[in-house]
């Protein structure tokens, strides 16, 4: 994980508005969201893993899944996440008789990061930067 400095961090939103102007240019919310935090992911490339910008979010006023929830913007990053290739070599096997997790457990949840997703991060965040008028 590699952190980018942003002056979009500390910054406050309407969390509906702010879907409203980032999601038409590739962004989406995590599916790992909880009712007072999340993050919006920018998936940059599918190169042996996943490479995101993750711009991390905190709710200030109101919870994530009601009308009118503000948010705070954290600190932007670059992640690497990195999965295994075959079958899971640790699988959790849950409650079997009500459900069954497919998924592998990631290789490498925070695998290292190559510089041209690092350039491509920082651009991203300077785009946001003049999108939010910050």
């Amino acid at each position: 994980m590699i952190q980018i400095d942003s002056a979009i961090e500390g910054r406050r939103f309407n969390l509906y508005k702010l879907e409203q102007l980032l999601k038409p240019r590739g962004y989406t919310i995590g599916g790992n969201w909880d009712y007072d935090k999340g993050f919006f992911d920018y998936k940059m490339a599918n190169d042996d893993g996943y490479q995101f910008l993750r711009i991390p979010f905190t709710a200030v006023d109101g919870q994530l899944d009601k009308s009118g929830a503000v948010v705070e913007l954290g600190k932007p990053f670059v992640l690497n996440h990195v999965y295994q290739e075959g079958l899971d070599d640790g699988p959790d096997p849950g409650n079997m008789t009500a459900s069954f997790n497919q998924f592998a457990e990631p290789e490498d949840p925070d695998g290292a990061v190559d510089d041209k997703y690092i350039k491509k991060g920082k651009e991203l965040v300077r785009n946001l930067e003049t999108l939010l008028s910050v």
